[in-house]
């Protein structure tokens, strides 16, 4: 388990990460993986029970990650080599042809520490659901987590499943919004008004937490938080405020890096910015 430093050292890392497999591909969506970097790394390192080593697909005796953004892999691929799951090195197979690093998460080839595909935005979220009512149904008591996108958030899926993981008292699943404001044709509230997110929530019949995003201790509060209120007979959401492309300040808060990949000078910009942690693949 990292420390709030550690931590930050870490997502530090995972960001170059990103913005290297997308430079590399010349294609992929980093303004995303971006924002939801601090959070989730803090999920894989500090939160999250898991164990790359003796982890299967069922996710039996472990939690579970369903990232529904399925466009954000390139934090998600970042996270998993990290963690132990798969070399390092094949992050620089991301969406070459034939790679196991499929463009969205893909379980045909095997990638170790992929549950499920996100399929269209929206459905992972149900996914999730799924997931932690069968963990109920097998006595395993673990958690489910998934995160969603902010922009994702105005499919209509996603409140059907808000609906019925209410009234079914799914409270062994953790969701997260990564509420950086953006989508790919500009923000959220330009193109279809999200409003008050948390009341929405609410309203839904969920336990709603909100934190700065980025703040790694408040991050890892606002997470002790949401496991104190599993078991309580309501689903949890945790809504954190991010900034699409943090990190970079040419990336940093414009809806313009949602899906295009930097140029080999750019990336040289950005990786001045990003302190070097880990080890680059």
């Amino acid at each position: 388990m990292q420390s709030a430093e550690d931590l930050k050292k870490t997502a530090s890392q995972v960001r170059r990460d990103i913005i290297r497999m997308v430079t590399k591909a010349k294609s992929g969506h980093p303004g995303g993986s971006m924002s939801c970097a601090d959070f989730l790394t803090a999920l894989y390192f500090n939160v999250m029970d898991h164990n790359p080593e003796t982890w299967t697909r069922d996710s039996k005796g472990q939690d579970a990650f369903i990232l529904s953004a399925g466009h954000l892999t390139p934090v998600y691929y970042s996270l998993l080599s990290r963690s132990g799951y798969f070399p390092v090195a094949e992050m620089a197979t991301f969406r070459k042809f034939g790679t196991r690093l499929q463009g969205h998460p893909s379980v045909e080839k095997g990638l170790p520490g992929i549950v499920q595909t996100s399929g269209s935005l929206g459905q992972g979220l149900s996914a999730a659901i799924g997931i932690a009512l069968a963990k109920k149904l097998d006595n395993d008591n673990h958690t489910v987590f998934t995160m969603l996108g902010d922009g994702e958030s105005e499919e209509g899926q996603i409140w059907e499943g808000a609906m019925f993981a209410a009234h079914h008292k799914v409270d062994n699943l953790i969701a997260m919004t990564d509420r950086n404001h953006q989508q790919i044709d500009g923000t959220t509230e330009s193109v279809a008004g999200l409003g008050d997110l948390k009341a929405k929530w609410e309203a839904f019949g969920w336990d709603v937490i909100e934190s700065d995003g980025h703040d790694m201790d408040k991050v890892l509060d606002a997470f002790a938080q949401a496991k104190a209120k599993e078991g309580h007979g309501k689903p949890i959401m945790i809504l954190f405020n991010t900034e699409m492309g943090h990190g970079v300040d040419f990336m940093a808060g414009t809806h313009k890096w949602h899906g295009n990949a930097p140029s080999e000078e750019q990336c040289a910009v950005a990786m001045a910015q990003l302190e070097e942690t880990m080890g680059d693949f």
